[in-house]
């Protein structure tokens, strides 16, 4: 990856794929994951980084990765599960669920 990329976001429903493109116009590279391939493409061809699963995107970071999982509150604690299997020690989860 020519980038030096360490941010990811889980989730991009609205409040997910606005913080991306918020960030975007900062000049800060997301790689990004959601469920919906769609969303991940729609985010893709605006400058984002796309992931086909979280074990993708925790590949497509470097570290130390900051993830931020944005999704439902009644998926939010077993995304943090999957999210962290691929993750390593000094990496961050952000939990913006509002569970």
């Amino acid at each position: 990856m020519s980038q030096n990329v360490n941010f990811g976001m889980v989730g991009l429903g609205r409040m997910g794929a606005n913080i991306v493109r918020r960030l975007s116009r900062h000049s800060i590279t997301s790689a990004v994951y959601d469920v919906s391939e769609d969303a991940v493409t729609t985010l893709a061809a605006e400058g984002a980084i796309g992931a086909k699963d979280m074990a993708d995107l925790a590949a497509k970071l470097t570290a130390p990765r900051t993830i931020w999982i944005m999704v439902p509150a009644a998926v939010t604690d077993s995304t943090i599960a999957a999210m962290a299997e691929h993750l390593e020690k000094g990496d961050t989860i952000i939990d913006g669920g509002n569970s």
